[in-house]
Protein backbone atom coordinates (compact mmCIF):
# COMPACT_ATOMS: atom_id res chain seq x y z
CA UNK A 1 0.00 0.00 0.00
CA UNK A 2 2.92 2.14 1.13
CA UNK A 3 4.38 1.74 -2.47
CA UNK A 4 1.13 2.36 -4.06
CA UNK A 5 1.03 5.97 -2.50
CA UNK A 6 4.09 6.51 -2.90
CA UNK A 7 3.81 5.61 -6.84
CA UNK A 8 0.71 7.76 -6.51
CA UNK A 9 2.31 10.86 -5.59
CA UNK A 10 5.53 10.72 -7.60
CA UNK A 11 3.03 10.78 -10.57
CA UNK A 12 0.83 13.59 -9.28
CA UNK A 13 3.87 15.84 -8.54
CA UNK A 14 5.39 14.78 -11.95
CA UNK A 15 2.26 16.15 -13.56
CA UNK A 16 2.02 19.35 -11.77
CA UNK A 17 5.70 20.42 -12.56
CA UNK A 18 5.62 19.12 -15.69
CA UNK A 19 4.33 23.09 -16.79
CA UNK A 20 8.42 24.04 -16.91
CA UNK A 21 8.69 21.27 -19.55
CA UNK A 22 5.60 22.73 -21.28
CA UNK A 23 6.60 26.07 -21.26
CA UNK A 24 9.76 25.16 -22.95
CA UNK A 25 7.99 22.79 -25.62
CA UNK A 26 5.33 25.51 -26.49
CA UNK A 27 7.83 27.83 -27.05
CA UNK A 28 10.35 25.78 -29.08
CA UNK A 29 7.43 24.38 -30.95
CA UNK A 30 6.34 27.65 -32.30
CA UNK A 31 10.07 29.19 -32.73
CA UNK A 32 13.00 26.15 -32.96
CA UNK A 33 12.53 26.67 -37.00
CA UNK A 34 12.99 30.18 -36.75
CA UNK A 35 14.75 31.87 -33.85
CA UNK A 36 17.07 28.62 -33.37
CA UNK A 37 18.51 29.54 -29.55
CA UNK A 38 16.27 32.25 -28.90
CA UNK A 39 16.00 34.63 -25.48
CA UNK A 40 12.75 32.75 -25.21
CA UNK A 41 14.44 29.64 -24.78
CA UNK A 42 17.00 30.27 -22.51
CA UNK A 43 14.75 32.04 -20.62
CA UNK A 44 12.06 28.56 -20.66
CA UNK A 45 15.16 26.92 -19.63
CA UNK A 46 15.65 29.11 -16.70
CA UNK A 47 12.20 28.72 -15.44
CA UNK A 48 12.63 24.58 -15.38
CA UNK A 49 15.68 24.59 -14.02
CA UNK A 50 14.81 26.65 -11.10
CA UNK A 51 11.80 24.85 -10.46
CA UNK A 52 13.51 21.58 -10.81
CA UNK A 53 16.33 22.31 -8.47
CA UNK A 54 14.07 23.90 -5.40
CA UNK A 55 11.21 21.19 -5.68
CA UNK A 56 12.40 17.25 -5.84
CA UNK A 57 11.93 16.98 -2.17
CA UNK A 58 8.81 18.60 -1.83
CA UNK A 59 5.27 16.19 -1.61
CA UNK A 60 1.92 16.66 -2.35
CA UNK A 61 1.15 17.27 0.69
CA UNK A 62 3.13 20.64 1.32
CA UNK A 63 3.12 22.04 -1.95
CA UNK A 64 1.69 25.57 -0.92
CA UNK A 65 1.00 28.65 -2.97
CA UNK A 66 4.59 29.04 -3.98
CA UNK A 67 5.39 31.91 -6.56
CA UNK A 68 6.78 29.34 -8.89
CA UNK A 69 3.07 27.52 -8.73
CA UNK A 70 1.57 30.72 -8.64
CA UNK A 71 3.88 31.63 -11.82
CA UNK A 72 3.04 27.80 -13.35
CA UNK A 73 -1.00 29.12 -13.40
CA UNK A 74 -0.41 32.06 -14.58
CA UNK A 75 1.59 30.68 -17.87
CA UNK A 76 0.19 27.49 -18.25
CA UNK A 77 -3.87 27.31 -17.57
CA UNK A 78 -3.66 23.67 -19.46
CA UNK A 79 -1.41 22.30 -16.66
CA UNK A 80 -2.87 18.58 -16.04
CA UNK A 81 -5.02 19.06 -13.11
CA UNK A 82 -5.77 16.46 -10.18
CA UNK A 83 -9.52 15.42 -10.42
CA UNK A 84 -11.51 13.10 -7.79
CA UNK A 85 -13.66 10.30 -8.81
CA UNK A 86 -16.83 11.97 -7.73
CA UNK A 87 -16.10 14.79 -9.78
CA UNK A 88 -16.01 12.39 -13.35
CA UNK A 89 -18.44 10.77 -11.80
CA UNK A 90 -20.69 13.66 -11.68
CA UNK A 91 -19.21 15.36 -15.30
CA UNK A 92 -20.58 11.49 -16.92
CA UNK A 93 -23.84 11.36 -14.95
CA UNK A 94 -22.03 8.26 -13.66
CA UNK A 95 -20.33 7.23 -16.69
CA UNK A 96 -23.67 7.01 -18.64
CA UNK A 97 -24.53 5.03 -21.57
CA UNK A 98 -25.86 7.87 -22.91
CA UNK A 99 -22.24 9.63 -22.58
CA UNK A 100 -20.58 6.60 -24.61
CA UNK A 101 -18.62 8.46 -27.40
CA UNK A 102 -16.66 5.18 -28.18
CA UNK A 103 -14.91 2.48 -27.23
CA UNK A 104 -11.04 2.55 -26.81
CA UNK A 105 -10.65 -1.18 -27.84
CA UNK A 106 -9.15 -3.38 -25.16
CA UNK A 107 -7.74 0.17 -22.92
CA UNK A 108 -11.43 1.19 -21.88
CA UNK A 109 -14.12 3.39 -22.68
CA UNK A 110 -14.21 6.95 -23.93
CA UNK A 111 -16.88 9.36 -22.53
CA UNK A 112 -18.37 12.75 -23.61
CA UNK A 113 -18.56 14.57 -20.18
CA UNK A 114 -18.86 18.91 -18.99
CA UNK A 115 -16.92 19.56 -16.05
CA UNK A 116 -18.47 22.17 -13.24
CA UNK A 117 -16.89 25.58 -14.97
CA UNK A 118 -18.76 24.59 -18.51
CA UNK A 119 -16.02 22.92 -20.20
CA UNK A 120 -16.27 20.21 -22.52
CA UNK A 121 -14.02 17.02 -22.06
CA UNK A 122 -13.74 13.55 -23.11
CA UNK A 123 -12.91 10.98 -20.24
CA UNK A 124 -11.07 7.79 -20.58
CA UNK A 125 -11.96 5.41 -18.03
CA UNK A 126 -9.62 1.84 -18.47
CA UNK A 127 -11.53 -1.57 -18.39
CA UNK A 128 -11.72 -2.96 -14.66
CA UNK A 129 -10.85 -6.59 -16.80
CA UNK A 130 -7.76 -5.29 -18.53
CA UNK A 131 -4.50 -4.78 -17.07
CA UNK A 132 -3.90 -1.36 -18.89
CA UNK A 133 -2.98 0.88 -15.84
CA UNK A 134 0.35 1.00 -17.72
CA UNK A 135 -0.54 2.32 -21.36
CA UNK A 136 -2.56 4.52 -19.46
CA UNK A 137 0.18 5.64 -16.97
CA UNK A 138 2.44 6.32 -20.13
CA UNK A 139 -0.24 8.18 -22.01
CA UNK A 140 -0.18 10.38 -18.53
CA UNK A 141 3.43 10.58 -19.17
CA UNK A 142 3.44 11.85 -22.30
CA UNK A 143 0.88 14.24 -22.67
CA UNK A 144 1.55 16.11 -19.25
CA UNK A 145 4.33 17.20 -21.25
CA UNK A 146 3.09 17.51 -24.55
CA UNK A 147 1.96 21.23 -25.88
CA UNK A 148 1.08 22.03 -29.28
CA UNK A 149 -2.37 22.37 -31.47
CA UNK A 150 -2.03 19.50 -33.42
CA UNK A 151 -1.65 17.39 -30.59
CA UNK A 152 -4.92 16.21 -28.28
CA UNK A 153 -4.45 18.26 -24.81
CA UNK A 154 -4.47 16.20 -21.70
CA UNK A 155 -6.67 18.26 -19.00
CA UNK A 156 -6.54 16.27 -16.35
CA UNK A 157 -6.33 12.56 -14.55
CA UNK A 158 -7.74 10.62 -11.86
CA UNK A 159 -7.20 7.40 -9.90
CA UNK A 160 -10.07 5.86 -10.07
CA UNK A 161 -12.13 2.72 -8.77
CA UNK A 162 -10.64 -0.30 -8.93
CA UNK A 163 -7.16 1.38 -9.41
CA UNK A 164 -8.31 2.53 -12.73
CA UNK A 165 -6.66 5.46 -13.99
CA UNK A 166 -8.77 7.94 -15.65
CA UNK A 167 -8.19 10.43 -17.82
CA UNK A 168 -9.40 13.49 -18.86
CA UNK A 169 -8.77 15.35 -22.47
CA UNK A 170 -9.65 18.15 -25.23
CA UNK A 171 -13.61 17.70 -26.48
CA UNK A 172 -12.75 17.11 -29.88
CA UNK A 173 -16.39 18.11 -31.45
CA UNK A 174 -15.78 16.21 -34.75
CA UNK A 175 -14.46 12.99 -33.64
CA UNK A 176 -12.18 11.25 -35.88
CA UNK A 177 -10.98 11.45 -39.76
CA UNK A 178 -11.55 7.70 -40.08
CA UNK A 179 -15.25 8.53 -38.82
CA UNK A 180 -15.66 11.09 -41.57
CA UNK A 181 -14.06 9.43 -44.35
CA UNK A 182 -15.67 5.57 -43.58
CA UNK A 183 -18.60 5.75 -41.65
CA UNK A 184 -20.76 8.94 -42.21
CA UNK A 185 -19.08 11.15 -44.92
CA UNK A 186 -19.21 14.57 -43.94
CA UNK A 187 -19.41 17.32 -46.93
CA UNK A 188 -16.74 19.14 -45.17
CA UNK A 189 -14.65 16.46 -46.83
CA UNK A 190 -16.20 17.62 -50.22
CA UNK A 191 -12.54 19.82 -50.77
CA UNK A 192 -8.98 19.10 -51.50
CA UNK A 193 -8.10 21.62 -50.09
CA UNK A 194 -9.62 20.66 -46.54
CA UNK A 195 -8.38 17.06 -46.99
CA UNK A 196 -4.56 18.47 -47.58
CA UNK A 197 -5.12 20.84 -44.87
CA UNK A 198 -6.04 17.55 -42.57
CA UNK A 199 -3.17 16.01 -43.78
CA UNK A 200 0.06 18.86 -42.57
CA UNK A 201 -2.16 19.87 -39.36
CA UNK A 202 -1.46 15.92 -38.23
CA UNK A 203 1.84 16.37 -40.09
CA UNK A 204 2.91 18.96 -38.39
CA UNK A 205 1.76 17.16 -34.76
CA UNK A 206 3.93 14.21 -35.79
CA UNK A 207 7.08 16.04 -36.77
CA UNK A 208 7.08 18.06 -33.38
CA UNK A 209 7.08 14.89 -31.89
CA UNK A 210 9.57 13.16 -33.63
CA UNK A 211 12.16 16.37 -34.09
CA UNK A 212 14.15 18.77 -31.76
CA UNK A 213 10.99 19.90 -30.24
CA UNK A 214 10.61 17.34 -27.82
CA UNK A 215 13.73 15.79 -25.78
CA UNK A 216 14.08 13.17 -26.05
CA UNK A 217 12.28 12.83 -29.53
CA UNK A 218 8.88 10.14 -29.31
CA UNK A 219 7.63 7.63 -31.49
CA UNK A 220 4.06 7.82 -31.80
CA UNK A 221 3.77 4.29 -32.87
CA UNK A 222 -0.18 4.16 -33.81
CA UNK A 223 -0.68 6.59 -36.37
CA UNK A 224 -3.56 6.25 -38.52
CA UNK A 225 -6.89 7.79 -39.29
CA UNK A 226 -8.54 6.34 -36.55
CA UNK A 227 -6.63 8.40 -33.96
CA UNK A 228 -6.50 12.07 -36.13
CA UNK A 229 -8.66 13.84 -34.35
CA UNK A 230 -11.07 16.96 -35.71
CA UNK A 231 -11.46 19.96 -33.02
CA UNK A 232 -14.28 22.17 -33.37
CA UNK A 233 -12.75 24.25 -36.00
CA UNK A 234 -11.63 21.06 -38.44
CA UNK A 235 -8.18 21.29 -37.19
CA UNK A 236 -6.31 18.41 -37.37
CA UNK A 237 -5.22 16.92 -33.58
CA UNK A 238 -3.07 13.40 -33.18
CA UNK A 239 -4.22 11.48 -30.24
CA UNK A 240 -3.67 8.29 -28.17
CA UNK A 241 -0.08 7.72 -27.25
CA UNK A 242 -1.18 4.86 -25.04
CA UNK A 243 1.75 2.62 -26.57
CA UNK A 244 4.11 5.67 -27.70
CA UNK A 245 7.94 5.67 -26.32
CA UNK A 246 10.82 8.05 -25.98
CA UNK A 247 13.23 7.16 -28.57
CA UNK A 248 16.44 6.55 -27.16
CA UNK A 249 19.38 8.92 -28.62
CA UNK A 250 22.24 6.41 -28.83
CA UNK A 251 19.87 4.21 -30.89
CA UNK A 252 17.38 6.34 -32.45
CA UNK A 253 16.28 4.28 -34.96
CA UNK A 254 15.48 1.19 -33.62
CA UNK A 255 14.24 0.34 -30.48
CA UNK A 256 11.94 -3.25 -29.64
CA UNK A 257 8.50 -3.03 -29.19
CA UNK A 258 6.45 -5.57 -27.68
CA UNK A 259 1.76 -5.42 -28.05
CA UNK A 260 2.21 -6.57 -31.44
CA UNK A 261 -1.07 -7.40 -31.15
CA UNK A 262 -2.05 -3.44 -30.53
CA UNK A 263 -0.90 -2.73 -34.03
CA UNK A 264 -3.43 -1.89 -36.43
CA UNK A 265 -3.54 -3.85 -39.32
CA UNK A 266 -3.32 -1.92 -42.74
CA UNK A 267 -0.85 0.44 -40.94
CA UNK A 268 1.97 -1.43 -39.98
CA UNK A 269 5.72 -0.62 -40.89
CA UNK A 270 6.12 -3.87 -43.47
CA UNK A 271 10.04 -3.84 -41.30
CA UNK A 272 8.21 -4.07 -38.04
CA UNK A 273 7.39 -7.88 -38.74
CA UNK A 274 11.24 -9.15 -39.22
CA UNK A 275 13.29 -7.72 -35.86
CA UNK A 276 9.80 -6.32 -34.12
CA UNK A 277 10.91 -2.49 -34.03
CA UNK A 278 9.44 0.43 -34.63
CA UNK A 279 11.78 3.41 -35.84
CA UNK A 280 10.32 7.09 -37.09
CA UNK A 281 10.02 5.99 -39.92
CA UNK A 282 6.95 3.75 -38.77
CA UNK A 283 5.35 6.74 -38.37
CA UNK A 284 6.13 8.46 -41.39
CA UNK A 285 4.64 4.47 -43.03
CA UNK A 286 1.21 5.14 -41.24
CA UNK A 287 0.83 8.82 -42.51
CA UNK A 288 1.58 7.57 -45.61
CA UNK A 289 -1.24 5.53 -45.91
CA UNK A 290 -3.74 7.75 -43.87
CA UNK A 291 -2.54 10.27 -46.93
CA UNK A 292 -3.93 7.56 -49.09
CA UNK A 293 -7.07 7.20 -47.46
CA UNK A 294 -7.43 11.29 -48.10
CA UNK A 295 -7.01 10.40 -51.97
CA UNK A 296 -9.23 7.51 -52.20
CA UNK A 297 -11.27 7.45 -49.67
CA UNK A 298 -11.21 3.63 -49.42
CA UNK A 299 -9.67 2.39 -45.69
CA UNK A 300 -6.37 0.75 -45.42
CA UNK A 301 -7.72 -2.59 -45.87
CA UNK A 302 -11.10 -2.54 -47.74
CA UNK A 303 -13.34 -5.16 -49.56
CA UNK A 304 -13.60 -5.37 -53.29
CA UNK A 305 -15.88 -7.83 -55.21
CA UNK A 306 -19.53 -9.05 -54.99
CA UNK A 307 -21.64 -11.29 -53.36
CA UNK A 308 -19.77 -14.84 -52.66
CA UNK A 309 -16.54 -13.45 -54.36
CA UNK A 310 -14.95 -10.48 -51.67
CA UNK A 311 -11.86 -10.39 -51.08
CA UNK A 312 -9.70 -7.85 -48.78
CA UNK A 313 -7.13 -5.55 -50.74
CA UNK A 314 -4.21 -3.33 -48.94
CA UNK A 315 -4.96 -0.02 -50.33
CA UNK A 316 -1.35 0.64 -50.34
CA UNK A 317 -1.07 -2.58 -52.98
CA UNK A 318 -3.76 -1.01 -54.86
CA UNK A 319 -2.99 2.91 -54.69
CA UNK A 320 1.17 2.46 -55.48
CA UNK A 321 0.91 0.86 -58.92
CA UNK A 322 -2.09 3.20 -59.86
CA UNK A 323 -0.64 6.29 -59.46
CA UNK A 324 2.87 5.24 -60.65
CA UNK A 325 1.18 3.88 -64.22
CA UNK A 326 -0.30 7.44 -63.86
CA UNK A 327 -3.64 6.46 -63.34
CA UNK A 328 -4.74 8.54 -60.30
CA UNK A 329 -7.01 10.42 -61.53
CA UNK A 330 -8.86 6.97 -61.62
CA UNK A 331 -8.79 5.98 -58.04
CA UNK A 332 -9.35 9.99 -56.52
CA UNK A 333 -12.35 9.89 -54.41
CA UNK A 334 -15.26 10.34 -56.57
CA UNK A 335 -17.28 12.45 -53.58
CA UNK A 336 -15.00 14.70 -54.44
CA UNK A 337 -15.11 16.75 -57.24
CA UNK A 338 -12.61 16.49 -59.44
CA UNK A 339 -9.58 18.80 -58.85
CA UNK A 340 -9.10 22.14 -60.47
CA UNK A 341 -5.57 22.49 -62.83
CA UNK A 342 -3.71 23.97 -59.51
CA UNK A 343 -5.57 21.22 -57.17
CA UNK A 344 -4.25 18.77 -60.26
CA UNK A 345 -0.53 19.74 -59.19
CA UNK A 346 -1.62 19.74 -55.42
CA UNK A 347 -3.06 16.49 -55.38
CA UNK A 348 -0.52 14.76 -57.32
CA UNK A 349 2.10 16.29 -54.76
CA UNK A 350 -0.10 14.70 -52.39
CA UNK A 351 0.44 11.70 -54.09
CA UNK A 352 4.09 11.04 -54.42
CA UNK A 353 4.59 11.60 -51.02
CA UNK A 354 2.39 9.19 -50.07
CA UNK A 355 4.03 6.66 -52.20
CA UNK A 356 7.63 7.35 -50.57
CA UNK A 357 6.27 7.69 -47.03
CA UNK A 358 4.81 3.41 -48.10
CA UNK A 359 8.42 2.54 -49.44
CA UNK A 360 9.19 -0.70 -48.42
CA UNK A 361 12.26 -0.06 -47.01
CA UNK A 362 12.41 2.70 -44.04
CA UNK A 363 15.62 4.01 -45.34
CA UNK A 364 13.62 5.15 -48.77
CA UNK A 365 10.67 7.39 -46.38
CA UNK A 366 11.07 10.78 -46.25
CA UNK A 367 11.65 12.57 -42.75
CA UNK A 368 8.34 13.87 -41.86
CA UNK A 369 9.65 17.57 -41.64
CA UNK A 370 10.28 16.92 -45.82
CA UNK A 371 6.58 15.47 -45.70
CA UNK A 372 5.57 18.85 -43.90
CA UNK A 373 6.99 20.79 -46.34
CA UNK A 374 5.62 19.20 -49.07
CA UNK A 375 2.11 19.37 -47.78
CA UNK A 376 3.08 22.86 -46.99
CA UNK A 377 3.37 23.26 -50.99
CA UNK A 378 0.38 21.22 -51.82
CA UNK A 379 -1.54 23.49 -49.77
CA UNK A 380 0.41 26.92 -51.08
CA UNK A 381 -1.17 25.85 -54.67
CA UNK A 382 -4.66 25.28 -53.64
CA UNK A 383 -4.84 29.20 -53.07
CA UNK A 384 -3.30 30.21 -56.39
CA UNK A 385 -4.89 31.63 -58.96
CA UNK A 386 -6.35 29.10 -61.51
CA UNK A 387 -4.63 31.09 -64.46
CA UNK A 388 -1.17 30.40 -63.16
CA UNK A 389 1.15 27.55 -65.07
CA UNK A 390 0.53 24.43 -63.20
CA UNK A 391 3.53 23.37 -64.94
CA UNK A 392 6.38 25.91 -63.34
CA UNK A 393 6.89 23.77 -60.05
CA UNK A 394 9.93 25.82 -59.66
CA UNK A 395 7.37 28.67 -58.28
CA UNK A 396 7.02 25.73 -55.55
CA UNK A 397 10.87 25.59 -54.89
CA UNK A 398 11.60 29.12 -54.84
CA UNK A 399 11.14 29.54 -51.27
CA UNK A 400 14.28 26.66 -50.93
CA UNK A 401 16.90 28.23 -52.82
CA UNK A 402 20.39 27.57 -51.35
CA UNK A 403 19.13 24.75 -49.25
CA UNK A 404 21.34 21.55 -49.13
CA UNK A 405 19.67 19.22 -47.60
CA UNK A 406 16.94 17.55 -50.20
CA UNK A 407 14.80 14.61 -49.05
CA UNK A 408 13.65 11.91 -51.42
CA UNK A 409 10.22 13.98 -51.96
CA UNK A 410 11.58 17.15 -52.03
CA UNK A 411 14.23 16.16 -54.97
CA UNK A 412 11.28 14.73 -56.98
CA UNK A 413 9.64 18.18 -57.05
CA UNK A 414 12.43 20.10 -57.87
CA UNK A 415 13.52 18.46 -60.79
CA UNK A 416 10.83 18.78 -64.10
CA UNK A 417 12.70 16.01 -65.39
CA UNK A 418 11.78 12.97 -63.03
CA UNK A 419 8.56 11.24 -62.42
CA UNK A 420 6.55 14.73 -61.51
CA UNK A 421 7.50 16.48 -64.58
CA UNK A 422 5.66 18.70 -66.80
CA UNK A 423 4.51 16.01 -69.35
CA UNK A 424 3.33 13.90 -66.72
CA UNK A 425 1.24 16.97 -65.07
CA UNK A 426 -0.39 17.72 -68.43
CA UNK A 427 -1.27 14.22 -69.08
CA UNK A 428 -3.00 14.33 -65.59
CA UNK A 429 -5.05 17.58 -66.55
CA UNK A 430 -5.92 16.31 -69.53
CA UNK A 431 -7.36 12.62 -67.53
CA UNK A 432 -9.32 15.13 -65.47
CA UNK A 433 -10.82 17.32 -68.08
CA UNK A 434 -12.03 14.15 -70.21
CA UNK A 435 -13.81 12.84 -66.99
CA UNK A 436 -15.32 16.13 -66.55
CA UNK A 437 -16.96 16.05 -70.00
Amino acid sequence: MENQMDGSIDMRVDAILSYSWRVDSAIRSETASILGASPLHTFSSLVDSAIRSRTPSISISNWGASPLHTFASAVDNAAPRLFTLPEIQAATNNFSRNKKISDAGSFGVVYRAKLVDGREVAVKRGNARSNIKGPFKSELAFLSRLHHKHLVGLVGFCEGDYERLILVYEYMKNRSLYYHLHRKYSSVLNSWKKRIKIALDASRGIEYLHNNHVVPSIIHGRIKSANILLDATWTARVSDFELSFWCPESACDYRPMEAAAARSVGYIDPEYHDPNVLTPKSDVYGLGVVLLELLTGKRAIFKSGKDGDISLLSLVEVAVPAILAQDLVNILDPRVRLPNVNEALAVEIVAYTAIHCVSLEAQQRPTMAHVVLNLERALTITDCDSDNDPNDINRINSSEEGTTEVGPVTEILSNKNKVLGSKFIATFVKKIKRKQL
